[in-house]
């Protein structure tokens, strides 16, 4: 397939161009928490623990311009803003089940249970 270009950008191959909008560390785990519920930001937040505010702002956005989520803004004091999974979203709900039914396999392969830490390396002791 010859290369493309998109919003300025350079893309290779299909893959690399859906990567694009699902890609990364956080919006398959948003996508997969919206899938669920409608959520407001703090919601999301408290079932992201590692996500920074930044990031999460950021990700969801991202999400929001590629019409993945829908942001709806109530005129309320304070304000209150929900996100909605769209149905182009929904749409990749099967593909991140399928990524992630991928990622336990590997998990029990190599010993992991799930919610577990474990560490690739083991720790050396100190002398």
């Amino acid at each position: 397939m010859p290369d493309f270009i998109y919003e300025r950008k350079v893309y290779y191959n299909p893959v690399e161009f859906a990567l694009s909008f699902i890609g990364g560390t956080w919006k398959m785990p948003i996508l997969w928490r919206l899938n669920q519920n409608t959520m407001r930001y703090s919601e999301l937040k408290k079932t992201l623990p590692h996500i920074t505010h930044k990031m999460l702002s950021s990700q969801l956005r991202d999400l929001e311009r590629h019409e993945l989520v829908v942001r709806e803004v109530f005129p309320v004091v304070p304000p209150k803003v929900e996100y909605t999974i769209t149905k182009k979203g929904k749409e990749v709900i099967p593909l991140i089940e399928a990524i992630r039914n991928y990622g336990l396999k590997i998990m029990k392969e190599k010993g992991i249970k799930e919610g577990e830490s474990k560490s690739s390396t083991p720790k050396s002791k100190s002398k």
